[in-house]
Protein backbone atom coordinates (compact mmCIF):
# COMPACT_ATOMS: atom_id res chain seq x y z
CA UNK A 1 0.00 0.00 0.00
CA UNK A 2 1.41 3.41 -1.00
CA UNK A 3 2.09 5.58 2.03
CA UNK A 4 0.83 9.14 1.98
CA UNK A 5 3.17 9.73 4.95
CA UNK A 6 6.21 9.30 2.70
CA UNK A 7 5.28 12.38 0.69
CA UNK A 8 5.61 14.48 3.84
CA UNK A 9 8.66 12.71 5.24
CA UNK A 10 10.84 12.91 2.15
CA UNK A 11 11.29 16.73 2.12
CA UNK A 12 12.13 16.66 5.83
CA UNK A 13 15.00 14.18 5.51
CA UNK A 14 18.35 13.84 3.84
CA UNK A 15 18.24 11.42 0.91
CA UNK A 16 20.31 8.82 2.76
CA UNK A 17 18.00 8.93 5.77
CA UNK A 18 14.89 8.58 3.65
CA UNK A 19 16.43 5.58 1.85
CA UNK A 20 17.18 4.05 5.26
CA UNK A 21 13.55 4.55 6.29
CA UNK A 22 12.31 2.96 3.07
CA UNK A 23 14.60 -0.04 3.57
CA UNK A 24 12.95 -0.71 6.95
CA UNK A 25 9.52 -0.26 5.35
CA UNK A 26 10.48 -2.98 2.86
CA UNK A 27 11.63 -5.22 5.73
CA UNK A 28 8.28 -4.73 7.44
CA UNK A 29 6.43 -5.52 4.22
CA UNK A 30 8.38 -8.79 3.84
CA UNK A 31 8.83 -9.98 7.41
CA UNK A 32 6.06 -8.43 9.52
CA UNK A 33 2.95 -7.74 7.47
CA UNK A 34 2.44 -11.33 6.15
CA UNK A 35 2.65 -12.78 9.69
CA UNK A 36 0.65 -10.34 11.81
CA UNK A 37 -2.73 -12.06 11.55
CA UNK A 38 -1.24 -15.45 12.40
CA UNK A 39 0.57 -14.00 15.42
CA UNK A 40 -2.55 -12.20 16.62
CA UNK A 41 -4.95 -15.08 16.16
CA UNK A 42 -2.46 -17.46 17.74
CA UNK A 43 -1.88 -15.08 20.68
CA UNK A 44 1.85 -15.11 19.95
CA UNK A 45 4.45 -12.56 20.94
CA UNK A 46 6.97 -11.39 18.37
CA UNK A 47 8.88 -14.63 17.64
CA UNK A 48 12.56 -14.84 18.42
CA UNK A 49 13.27 -15.45 14.73
CA UNK A 50 11.85 -12.01 13.91
CA UNK A 51 13.80 -10.42 16.75
CA UNK A 52 16.95 -12.05 15.36
CA UNK A 53 16.13 -10.70 11.90
CA UNK A 54 15.78 -7.20 13.37
CA UNK A 55 19.13 -7.67 15.07
CA UNK A 56 20.78 -8.71 11.81
CA UNK A 57 19.33 -5.60 10.17
CA UNK A 58 20.96 -3.50 12.91
CA UNK A 59 17.75 -2.17 14.43
CA UNK A 60 18.91 -2.70 18.02
CA UNK A 61 22.10 -0.74 17.45
CA UNK A 62 20.76 2.25 15.53
CA UNK A 63 21.89 4.81 18.11
CA UNK A 64 24.86 2.88 19.53
CA UNK A 65 28.33 4.23 18.79
CA UNK A 66 30.25 2.48 16.02
CA UNK A 67 33.09 1.62 18.41
CA UNK A 68 30.65 -0.73 20.17
CA UNK A 69 29.36 -2.27 16.94
CA UNK A 70 26.35 -0.01 16.49
CA UNK A 71 25.21 2.09 13.55
CA UNK A 72 26.25 5.40 15.14
CA UNK A 73 22.91 6.99 14.25
CA UNK A 74 20.78 9.56 16.06
CA UNK A 75 17.37 9.50 17.69
CA UNK A 76 15.92 10.55 14.34
CA UNK A 77 17.00 7.18 12.92
CA UNK A 78 15.33 5.36 15.80
CA UNK A 79 12.07 7.27 15.26
CA UNK A 80 12.18 6.55 11.53
CA UNK A 81 12.34 2.87 12.41
CA UNK A 82 9.28 3.38 14.61
CA UNK A 83 7.40 5.06 11.77
CA UNK A 84 8.37 2.31 9.33
CA UNK A 85 7.42 -0.69 11.50
CA UNK A 86 4.66 1.01 13.52
CA UNK A 87 2.73 1.43 10.28
CA UNK A 88 2.10 -2.32 10.47
CA UNK A 89 2.06 -2.83 14.22
CA UNK A 90 2.97 -0.70 17.20
CA UNK A 91 3.64 -3.79 19.28
CA UNK A 92 6.26 -5.01 16.81
CA UNK A 93 7.90 -1.59 16.47
CA UNK A 94 8.12 -1.11 20.24
CA UNK A 95 10.27 -4.24 20.60
CA UNK A 96 13.45 -2.69 19.14
CA UNK A 97 12.14 0.77 20.02
CA UNK A 98 11.91 0.23 23.79
CA UNK A 99 15.03 -1.93 23.78
CA UNK A 100 16.91 1.07 22.41
CA UNK A 101 15.23 4.19 23.81
CA UNK A 102 14.46 2.78 27.29
CA UNK A 103 17.01 0.00 27.60
CA UNK A 104 20.22 0.97 25.85
CA UNK A 105 19.86 4.76 26.01
CA UNK A 106 20.27 5.18 29.79
CA UNK A 107 23.43 3.09 29.61
CA UNK A 108 24.77 5.29 26.82
CA UNK A 109 23.93 8.47 28.71
CA UNK A 110 24.93 7.50 32.24
CA UNK A 111 26.98 4.30 32.10
CA UNK A 112 30.60 4.07 33.18
CA UNK A 113 33.25 3.02 30.61
CA UNK A 114 33.30 -0.45 32.19
CA UNK A 115 29.51 -0.78 32.04
CA UNK A 116 29.46 0.28 28.39
CA UNK A 117 32.26 -2.13 27.54
CA UNK A 118 30.43 -4.97 29.27
CA UNK A 119 27.08 -4.48 27.56
CA UNK A 120 26.86 -2.16 24.55
CA UNK A 121 28.24 -4.48 21.89
CA UNK A 122 25.77 -7.24 22.77
CA UNK A 123 22.91 -4.75 23.04
CA UNK A 124 23.71 -3.30 19.61
CA UNK A 125 23.73 -6.77 18.05
CA UNK A 126 20.45 -7.82 19.67
CA UNK A 127 22.20 -10.58 21.61
CA UNK A 128 21.27 -8.87 24.87
CA UNK A 129 18.34 -6.64 25.85
CA UNK A 130 17.81 -4.23 28.74
CA UNK A 131 14.33 -3.48 30.11
CA UNK A 132 13.54 -0.29 32.02
CA UNK A 133 12.00 -1.04 35.43
CA UNK A 134 10.01 2.08 36.22
CA UNK A 135 6.25 1.55 36.75
CA UNK A 136 5.03 -0.28 39.84
CA UNK A 137 1.69 -1.74 41.01
CA UNK A 138 1.31 1.23 43.37
CA UNK A 139 3.13 3.82 41.28
CA UNK A 140 2.21 4.83 37.74
CA UNK A 141 2.51 8.51 36.92
CA UNK A 142 4.08 9.18 40.34
CA UNK A 143 7.26 7.47 39.20
CA UNK A 144 9.52 9.92 41.02
CA UNK A 145 8.70 8.20 44.32
CA UNK A 146 9.29 4.47 43.77
CA UNK A 147 8.11 1.89 46.27
CA UNK A 148 10.89 -0.49 45.23
CA UNK A 149 13.72 0.12 47.69
CA UNK A 150 17.47 -0.38 47.64
CA UNK A 151 19.32 -0.34 50.94
CA UNK A 152 23.08 -0.39 51.48
CA UNK A 153 24.83 -3.53 52.62
CA UNK A 154 28.44 -4.16 53.54
CA UNK A 155 29.43 -4.76 49.93
CA UNK A 156 26.61 -3.35 47.79
CA UNK A 157 22.83 -2.97 47.75
CA UNK A 158 19.75 -5.05 48.64
CA UNK A 159 16.74 -4.46 46.33
CA UNK A 160 13.14 -5.26 47.30
CA UNK A 161 9.82 -4.68 45.57
CA UNK A 162 8.09 -5.14 42.22
CA UNK A 163 8.04 -3.44 38.84
CA UNK A 164 5.27 -3.91 36.27
CA UNK A 165 4.33 -2.87 32.71
CA UNK A 166 7.94 -3.59 31.76
CA UNK A 167 8.15 -3.77 27.96
CA UNK A 168 10.36 -6.56 26.55
CA UNK A 169 10.62 -8.31 29.93
CA UNK A 170 10.47 -11.79 28.40
CA UNK A 171 13.55 -11.24 26.28
CA UNK A 172 15.52 -9.07 28.70
CA UNK A 173 18.95 -10.05 29.96
CA UNK A 174 19.03 -7.17 32.48
CA UNK A 175 16.61 -4.72 34.06
CA UNK A 176 17.42 -1.11 34.89
CA UNK A 177 15.71 -0.73 38.27
CA UNK A 178 14.65 2.67 39.58
CA UNK A 179 14.65 2.32 43.38
CA UNK A 180 14.25 4.51 46.46
CA UNK A 181 17.61 4.88 48.22
CA UNK A 182 17.15 7.97 50.42
CA UNK A 183 13.57 8.37 51.70
CA UNK A 184 14.52 11.58 53.54
CA UNK A 185 16.19 13.15 50.51
CA UNK A 186 14.81 16.18 48.72
CA UNK A 187 12.45 15.56 45.78
CA UNK A 188 14.28 14.38 42.67
CA UNK A 189 17.32 13.30 44.68
CA UNK A 190 16.14 10.29 46.64
CA UNK A 191 16.31 7.43 44.12
CA UNK A 192 19.01 5.47 42.26
CA UNK A 193 19.07 3.31 39.13
CA UNK A 194 20.72 -0.12 39.11
CA UNK A 195 21.61 -2.60 36.35
CA UNK A 196 20.34 -5.97 37.57
CA UNK A 197 20.74 -9.30 35.70
CA UNK A 198 17.40 -11.00 35.13
CA UNK A 199 18.95 -14.30 36.21
CA UNK A 200 20.19 -12.91 39.53
CA UNK A 201 19.06 -14.74 42.66
CA UNK A 202 15.75 -13.31 43.84
CA UNK A 203 14.60 -11.86 40.51
CA UNK A 204 11.25 -13.28 39.38
CA UNK A 205 9.56 -12.44 36.08
CA UNK A 206 6.01 -13.16 34.95
CA UNK A 207 4.20 -12.10 31.78
CA UNK A 208 1.22 -9.89 32.64
CA UNK A 209 -1.99 -11.68 31.64
CA UNK A 210 -5.16 -10.25 30.16
CA UNK A 211 -3.58 -7.37 28.26
CA UNK A 212 -5.60 -6.40 25.17
CA UNK A 213 -3.19 -3.88 23.63
CA UNK A 214 0.25 -4.29 22.04
CA UNK A 215 -0.55 -7.97 21.69
CA UNK A 216 2.80 -8.98 20.18
CA UNK A 217 4.83 -7.08 22.77
CA UNK A 218 6.07 -8.68 25.99
CA UNK A 219 4.82 -6.84 29.07
CA UNK A 220 6.14 -8.27 32.29
CA UNK A 221 6.02 -7.97 36.05
CA UNK A 222 9.46 -8.25 37.69
CA UNK A 223 9.75 -8.92 41.43
CA UNK A 224 12.91 -8.39 43.50
CA UNK A 225 13.15 -10.57 46.60
CA UNK A 226 16.20 -9.32 48.53
CA UNK A 227 18.29 -9.10 45.36
CA UNK A 228 21.93 -8.32 46.14
CA UNK A 229 23.94 -6.24 43.66
CA UNK A 230 27.42 -4.67 43.96
CA UNK A 231 28.22 -0.95 43.84
CA UNK A 232 29.26 -1.42 40.21
CA UNK A 233 25.58 -2.03 39.38
CA UNK A 234 24.73 1.63 40.05
CA UNK A 235 23.81 3.43 36.81
CA UNK A 236 24.61 7.13 37.09
CA UNK A 237 25.06 8.67 40.51
CA UNK A 238 23.64 7.48 43.83
CA UNK A 239 20.39 9.34 44.62
CA UNK A 240 20.28 10.75 41.07
CA UNK A 241 18.05 8.07 39.58
CA UNK A 242 15.29 10.57 38.84
CA UNK A 243 17.67 12.35 36.45
CA UNK A 244 18.35 9.06 34.66
CA UNK A 245 14.64 8.38 34.44
CA UNK A 246 13.43 11.74 33.11
CA UNK A 247 16.29 12.07 30.63
CA UNK A 248 15.49 8.65 29.25
CA UNK A 249 11.75 9.35 29.03
CA UNK A 250 12.25 12.47 26.93
CA UNK A 251 13.44 10.33 24.03
CA UNK A 252 10.85 7.65 24.75
CA UNK A 253 8.02 10.16 24.46
CA UNK A 254 9.21 11.19 21.01
CA UNK A 255 9.15 7.52 20.00
CA UNK A 256 5.60 7.11 21.31
CA UNK A 257 4.58 10.21 19.33
CA UNK A 258 6.05 8.54 16.24
CA UNK A 259 3.99 5.39 16.85
CA UNK A 260 0.90 7.60 16.98
CA UNK A 261 1.83 9.06 13.60
CA UNK A 262 2.49 5.60 12.15
CA UNK A 263 -0.96 4.36 13.17
CA UNK A 264 -2.65 7.49 11.85
CA UNK A 265 -0.76 7.18 8.57
CA UNK A 266 -1.96 3.60 8.20
CA UNK A 267 -5.52 4.71 8.95
CA UNK A 268 -5.35 7.49 6.37
CA UNK A 269 -4.14 5.16 3.62
CA UNK A 270 -6.66 2.46 4.47
CA UNK A 271 -9.54 4.90 4.72
CA UNK A 272 -8.83 6.85 1.53
CA UNK A 273 -8.58 3.62 -0.47
CA UNK A 274 -11.84 2.38 1.03
CA UNK A 275 -13.59 5.69 0.34
CA UNK A 276 -12.75 5.35 -3.36
CA UNK A 277 -13.61 1.66 -3.62
CA UNK A 278 -16.74 1.34 -1.46
CA UNK A 279 -19.79 1.75 -3.74
CA UNK A 280 -23.06 2.86 -2.11
CA UNK A 281 -26.10 5.01 -2.94
CA UNK A 282 -26.62 5.29 -6.69
CA UNK A 283 -23.62 3.02 -7.34
CA UNK A 284 -21.03 5.70 -6.56
CA UNK A 285 -18.05 5.68 -4.16
CA UNK A 286 -18.63 7.04 -0.66
CA UNK A 287 -15.63 9.34 -1.09
CA UNK A 288 -17.91 11.81 -2.89
CA UNK A 289 -19.61 12.73 0.40
CA UNK A 290 -18.37 15.89 2.09
CA UNK A 291 -18.34 14.32 5.57
CA UNK A 292 -16.05 11.53 4.37
CA UNK A 293 -13.80 14.07 2.69
CA UNK A 294 -13.69 16.13 5.91
CA UNK A 295 -12.33 13.19 7.90
CA UNK A 296 -9.77 12.29 5.23
CA UNK A 297 -8.55 15.87 5.04
CA UNK A 298 -8.31 16.17 8.83
CA UNK A 299 -6.24 12.99 8.90
CA UNK A 300 -4.01 14.22 6.10
CA UNK A 301 -3.44 17.58 7.81
CA UNK A 302 -2.67 15.85 11.12
CA UNK A 303 -0.08 13.57 9.48
CA UNK A 304 1.67 16.47 7.75
CA UNK A 305 1.62 18.71 10.82
CA UNK A 306 2.62 15.94 13.20
CA UNK A 307 5.59 14.76 11.17
CA UNK A 308 6.87 18.31 10.67
CA UNK A 309 6.62 19.08 14.40
CA UNK A 310 8.15 15.75 15.39
CA UNK A 311 11.17 16.09 13.10
CA UNK A 312 11.80 19.61 14.41
CA UNK A 313 11.82 18.36 18.01
CA UNK A 314 13.99 15.38 17.12
CA UNK A 315 16.70 17.68 15.82
CA UNK A 316 16.52 19.65 19.04
CA UNK A 317 16.73 16.41 21.03
CA UNK A 318 19.81 15.25 19.13
CA UNK A 319 21.34 18.68 19.79
CA UNK A 320 20.61 18.17 23.52
CA UNK A 321 18.39 21.26 23.49
CA UNK A 322 14.89 19.77 23.94
CA UNK A 323 12.92 20.83 27.01
CA UNK A 324 10.95 18.18 28.90
CA UNK A 325 7.68 19.99 28.32
CA UNK A 326 8.24 19.98 24.54
CA UNK A 327 8.55 16.20 24.47
CA UNK A 328 5.48 15.95 26.67
CA UNK A 329 3.41 18.27 24.46
CA UNK A 330 4.14 16.48 21.19
CA UNK A 331 3.38 13.13 22.78
CA UNK A 332 0.10 14.42 24.24
CA UNK A 333 -1.12 16.08 21.07
CA UNK A 334 -0.13 13.47 18.50
CA UNK A 335 -1.52 10.60 20.56
CA UNK A 336 -4.90 12.20 21.30
CA UNK A 337 -5.32 13.60 17.78
CA UNK A 338 -4.45 10.28 16.16
CA UNK A 339 -6.71 8.39 18.52
CA UNK A 340 -9.69 10.65 17.80
CA UNK A 341 -9.19 10.55 14.04
CA UNK A 342 -8.77 6.76 13.93
CA UNK A 343 -12.18 6.46 15.58
CA UNK A 344 -13.68 8.62 12.83
CA UNK A 345 -11.86 6.57 10.18
CA UNK A 346 -13.46 3.42 11.56
CA UNK A 347 -16.90 5.03 11.35
CA UNK A 348 -16.32 5.77 7.66
CA UNK A 349 -15.39 2.16 6.98
CA UNK A 350 -18.23 0.73 9.05
CA UNK A 351 -18.37 -2.89 10.17
CA UNK A 352 -15.38 -4.01 8.12
CA UNK A 353 -13.20 -1.80 10.34
CA UNK A 354 -13.83 -4.25 13.21
CA UNK A 355 -12.23 -7.16 11.35
CA UNK A 356 -8.66 -7.96 12.30
CA UNK A 357 -7.63 -8.55 8.70
CA UNK A 358 -8.66 -5.00 7.76
CA UNK A 359 -6.08 -3.65 10.21
CA UNK A 360 -7.78 -0.54 11.60
CA UNK A 361 -8.93 -2.18 14.83
CA UNK A 362 -5.33 -3.10 15.66
CA UNK A 363 -4.19 0.51 15.47
CA UNK A 364 -7.32 1.85 17.18
CA UNK A 365 -6.74 -0.51 20.10
CA UNK A 366 -3.01 0.17 20.36
CA UNK A 367 -3.48 3.95 20.32
CA UNK A 368 -4.62 3.71 23.93
CA UNK A 369 -1.07 2.82 24.93
CA UNK A 370 0.21 5.99 23.28
CA UNK A 371 -2.15 8.01 25.46
CA UNK A 372 -0.97 6.44 28.74
CA UNK A 373 2.51 5.09 27.97
CA UNK A 374 5.71 7.01 28.87
CA UNK A 375 3.58 9.05 31.26
CA UNK A 376 -0.18 9.39 30.92
CA UNK A 377 -1.42 12.40 29.00
CA UNK A 378 -3.32 13.67 32.04
CA UNK A 379 -0.18 13.63 34.18
CA UNK A 380 2.00 15.10 31.44
CA UNK A 381 -0.34 18.04 31.04
CA UNK A 382 0.66 19.18 34.52
CA UNK A 383 4.32 19.00 33.50
CA UNK A 384 3.74 20.85 30.25
CA UNK A 385 1.73 23.58 31.97
CA UNK A 386 4.46 24.66 34.40
CA UNK A 387 6.27 27.08 32.03
CA UNK A 388 2.92 28.80 31.39
CA UNK A 389 2.38 29.41 35.11
CA UNK A 390 5.93 30.08 36.23
CA UNK A 391 4.93 32.58 38.92
CA UNK A 392 3.15 29.86 40.90
CA UNK A 393 5.70 27.20 40.01
CA UNK A 394 6.21 26.01 43.60
CA UNK A 395 2.49 25.22 43.91
CA UNK A 396 2.61 23.05 40.78
CA UNK A 397 5.32 20.67 42.01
Amino acid sequence: MARRMDEYLKPLLEEERFDFYRAICDFGEREIAPNLLRWERGHELVPTSSISAMGELGLFGLTVEEEFGGQGGSHIDLVLMGLALGYYSQSVAITPGAATSLGTKPLQLFGTPDQKKAHLADLAAGRRMFVFGLSEPGRGSDAANPQVTASRTADGWRIKGEKCWSTNARWASHVVVHALTDPAGRPGHRSTCFIVPMDATGVHYGEMEGKQVWLQSSTGSIAFDDVLVPDTAVLGEVNEGFKVMVTTLNGGRLFIAALSMASLAFGLDKCRDYAQERIQFDEKPIGRFQRVQDVLLDMDIAVEQGLTWLMHLLRRYDAEALARESAAKVKIELSRRSSDLLTQAMEICGGVACLDEFGLIRHHRDMFVCRVGEGSNFALKSLATRPLLSRIGDLLQ
